[in-house]
């Protein structure tokens, strides 16, 4: 096969991206079910591959209030990996998980709550980042989680500043989460440009130019 740009993954290889956002997604929501106690169900996952600076724009614009896990990965492929959700979503799931009832959606976290939230993070990347390794035969190691509570943009900024990414396509992956409450989930993966080629070409996609 010749040598394919990144724009041009959509029509080539959406569906094995796809397929990823699909197995990560339904093993993050078994992993997410057996941390709360309670049944999770999740909508057929959105996958996308935009431009890094549209990302912000998809979770309600760059000032929208949210919770992240970032961490950052290496092995096969350096990169960094994503969890963002809306902050209600983040109240609702770390009161389920310590069980203390719910609180007001626009109450602080503290240092408690946030170590908790940092390992449902840690849990959902860890489904998704077993996904992709188990799928492409790579060898991936996250490091220890940082999460932060602010505006998406702010979020987002890190690995853009990190990585010079401003310009650069990312997957994007939204899942809708439900037990009594809906909740949307975005799972960003950043791999480094030899990152995507070796993902791709793990899975028997072939040589892709970026």
């Amino acid at each position: 096969m010749g040598d394919m740009s990144l724009d041009e993954l959509s029509n080539q290889y959406f569906d094995v991206l796809k397929e990823l956002g699909n197995i990560g997604a339904g093993n993050a929501t078994t992993a997410l079910a057996q941390m709360i106690g309670t049944k999770v169900d999740m909508s057929v996952p959105q996958v996308r591959l935009l431009d890094f600076k549209d990302v912000g724009d998809m979770m309600g614009g760059a000032e929208q209030i949210m919770a992240g896990i970032y961490l950052a990965v290496e092995g096969d492929i350096d990169g960094s990996i994503m969890f963002l959700l809306n902050k209600t979503a983040a109240r609702h799931l770390v009161d389920k998980l310590m069980g203390t009832g719910h609180k007001d959606d626009e109450a602080e976290f503290d240092e408690v709550e946030l170590s908790a939230l940092k390992e449902v993070g840690n849990i959902i990347t860890g489904s998704y980042l077993n996904s992709l390794s188990m799928m492409t035969n790579l060898k991936l190691v996250p490091s220890i989680p940082f999460v932060a509570i602010d505006m998406a943009g702010a979020i987002l900024s890190v690995p853009a500043i990190q990585f010079g990414m401003m310009g650069d396509k990312i997957l994007l992956i939204e899942t809708q989460f439900f037990d009594e409450l809906k909740l949307s989930g975005y799972f960003i993966l950043l791999p480094d440009m030899d990152g995507y080629k070796k993902i791709l070409s793990s899975l028997g996609m072939g040589d892709i130019s970026l």
